[in-house]
């Protein structure tokens, strides 16, 4: 079973905090706050969606390349891994 099934409550939670932080954004912007408080709230969902991204990596790296038995899989997983990790990167 692939950690993100395992975690799928987990995960949707989550996201759904990290969509009610946009939700809480949009009416930031709808209703003219200062903008240190729009970054505040920028600052908090770029973490929110990091919190999450290292969980899903680390489930993958856990379950994909550790726990891998054939190691050409387990170089194909870590290769994934790292592509997402040099595009959230650029």
């Amino acid at each position: 079973m692939s950690h993100t099934v395992r975690d799928k409550k987990m995960l949707l939670t989550r996201l759904k905090k990290i969509q009610g932080q946009s939700n809480a954004l949009e009416k930031m912007l709808n209703s003219d706050h200062e903008c240190a408080e729009v970054l505040q709230q920028l600052a908090a969902i770029r973490g929110a969606v990091n919190g999450m991204m290292m969980q899903v990596i680390e489930g993958h790296l856990t379950d994909h390349v550790v726990k891998e038995p054939e190691e050409a899989q387990r170089e194909a997983d870590l290769g994934v891994v790292l592509q997402v990790i040099k595009s959230y990167l650029k």
